[in-house]
């Protein structure tokens, strides 16, 4: 690891993300590469309307229903893995593994992409985002499978709020559209092993085009309230579990409360 996982702790806090160039080797990718593509194939077939409608993401590789149990024993030992964990472990307290996506270009090239906190879309309230920005943590895990623009971001977001020009364009009010250029905003493009670390707080948006395939992986502090979003059929099965590098990411939390809203 070419840094030391003190600075990308402390670089993580502050800033939001971490890009570590060629993590991954050819060698190690290209089992999950492999499993990936299986499941887009699937995936797109399955859900071809979807995608003729603007779909840009996937999600619950790991869910049972997909693939087989030698495919999802791949992802789940790639995403507990030593040196993963050990990454997680700077900006997490106490990690649990959340989900899989997986993202894509859009069918029609001139789709717009769009500023977002993930935080949005779990139905709470403007107010109660502002709030939730302070003490709720999720983090991705994006793994370059291809060449691709990657992603902007907006340095140092996940501790602050919008400014009000920031939060007219990622909720498009006052004539603002959610695609328009946010200032501040770095750029990150990714190649074929990268991976980059950032929180799924902070404002950020895909850059779509080249062979756009990542896979990321969602991990979050062991709240009841965030791993409310857990689905039951995407953890390993108990027999899966002495095969996993750390088994304790997927036990489940003492309770479950409702998902936020």
């Amino acid at each position: 690891m070419s840094h030391s996982l003190s600075l990308i702790g402390s670089t993580l806090h502050e800033q939001g993300f971490v890009h570590l160039p060629g993590f991954f080797s050819d060698a190690a990718l290209a089992p999950l590469r492999a499993v990936v593509q299986r499941f887009h194939t699937a995936w797109l077939m399955e859900h071809a309307a979807q995608f003729r409608a603007g779909a840009i993401n996937s999600a619950y590789l790991t869910a049972r229903n997909v693939l087989d149990r030698a495919d999802r024993l791949c992802l789940f030992r790639f995403v507990a893995q030593p040196r993963v964990h050990a990454l997680v472990a700077q900006g997490l307290t106490e990690p649990a593994f959340m989900n899989t996506q997986l993202f894509f270009n859009p069918l029609n090239a001139a789709q717009a992409n769009y500023w977002h906190r993930d935080m949005q879309y779990t139905g709470m309230s403007v107010a109660q985002q502002q709030e939730a920005l302070t003490r709720l943590e999720v983090l991705h895990l994006r793994v370059a499978l291809h060449a691709e623009p990657g992603l902007e971001l907006v340095p140092g977001s996940h501790r602050r709020w919008d400014t009000a020009q920031q939060l007219a364009i990622r909720l498009q009010r006052e004539g603002h559209r959610h695609n328009e250029p946010m200032a501040e905003a770095v750029a990150v493009p990714l190649q074929p092993g990268d991976l980059l670390i950032f929180s799924a707080n902070m404002l950020h948006r895909g850059l779509y085009g080249l062979d756009r395939l990542a896979f990321d992986i969602l991990y979050c502090e062991r709240e009841p309230a965030l791993l409310a979003y857990v689905r039951e059929d995407c953890l390993p099965a108990p027999d899966m579990l002495c095969e996993i590098g750390y088994p304790q990411l997927f036990a489940p939390p003492p309770t479950l409360e409702k998902p936020l809203s």
